[in-house]
């Protein structure tokens, strides 16, 4: 156990010596374990239900309706990797990384920890073998249609997590991408897919001077952000434009943003690029923003993610070498390549004269 209690009057348990790779392996090989412990003590609301101070398991058990046995054998198997810490006196404290599972935290990840745990990722991780051997996806085979019309037809609970978790990554990076961004000379700036518009309500908040339009598919832009909507704090410079950017963007802007949408194959990251070149006039400005499956200090996590898309709609995340030549590719002038957070990176770009 290798964090360290902060709470006066405890004494935390000692860590244990790093395991040697025969265990590390075999620590690897029960992943699922912790995966399923993180889902299980989110879904019960045990860190909603542990506050400040150190709590035993038979108080928590009668607070989130368990056993107590089962609770403290779950706390204990998550305390090993640093979610909740166990002290000498048999109580169990908060972390840095538990509290990221309370509902109220300012960058809760609770919602995106049931996203990454839903009930279909157990029916699909499996065949990873079988997506690695044909390159495709391997959802539809398993449920007998695309993911997202599974999603919405026949697991409506599932698409509320989705939806959730989308929008806490969202709200949560939106205010990084609007810490980077300079928007020195830009008077209009388009969110290209930008789902339901936290980035661009961020830049417009930030840049009262800066108009703004949400370009994405019609069934996402219904959920857009109060602000941009009609009698929004922002709705006086913005615009909500529905459609697929494959297809077409028919907005002219100073900058155009692409965050997180070149995921699909190749010919529709192709065609979108394709669509944005078009629609710019030359000078314009395009900050395409990725998570990288290299040259990131995440790459556990974005790994990982790359797997769950190929597993799911056959999608990739890139590398950078991979993202710079399809915009290379799409005529695009590449002027610098920036961090956002540790898991993204934007690239900024420039539509030649």
């Amino acid at each position: 156990m290798t964090t360290v209690s902060t709470t006066p009057g405890t004494t935390p348990v000692q860590p244990l010596p790093t395991p040697q790779p025969a265990m590390r392996l075999r620590e690897l090989v029960f992943g699922a374990a912790r995966s399923a412990a993180v889902r299980a003590v989110a879904r019960l609301g045990v860190a909603d239900a542990l506050g400040d101070t150190p709590e035993t398991p038979e108080r928590l058990a009668e607070a989130v309706g368990t056993e107590p046995g089962p609770l403290r054998r779950l706390l204990r198997a998550l305390a090993c990797y640093g979610v909740f810490t166990e002290n000498a006196d048999g109580t169990f404290a908060h972390t840095d990384m538990s509290r990221l599972l309370r509902e109220d935290a300012p960058d809760s990840l609770r919602s995106i920890s049931l996203w990454c745990t839903e009930p279909w990722t157990w029916e699909v991780w499996p065949r990873l073998e079988d997506a690695v051997r044909s390159g495709g996806n391997v959802f539809e085979d398993v449920f007998g249609k695309e993911f997202f019309d599974y999603l919405h037809q026949d697991a409506h609970e599932s698409a509320q997590v989705f939806n959730a978790a989308m929008t806490t990554s969202s709200v949560q990076s939106a205010l990084d991408v609007a810490a980077l961004l300079d928007l020195t000379g830009v008077a209009s700036v388009a969110d290209i897919g930008g789902g339901q518009g936290h980035v661009l309500a961020s830049l417009l908040e930030k840049h009262p001077s800066v108009n703004g339009t949400l370009m994405d598919l019609p069934g996402v832009i219904a959920r857009a952000d109060e602000r941009l909507r009609d009698g929004g704090a922002l709705a006086g410079r913005a615009s909500i434009v529905a459609g697929d950017c494959r297809e077409g963007i028919p907005v002219a802007a100073d900058l155009y943003i692409i965050k997180n949408i070149l995921e699909w194959d190749d010919g529709s990251t192709r065609r979108a690029l394709a669509a944005v070149v078009r629609a710019a006039r030359p000078g314009a400005r395009v900050v395409v923003i990725e998570n990288l499956v290299d040259d990131t200090p995440s790459m556990r996590f974005t790994t990982a993610m790359d797997l769950l898309l190929l597993l799911n709609v056959g999608g990739a995340k890139h590398t950078r070498q991979s993202l710079v030549d399809r915009l290379s590719e799409a005529g695009l002038r590449i002027d610098g390549v920036r961090p956002v957070n540790p898991y993204l990176h934007a690239f900024e770009c420039v539509v030649p004269d």
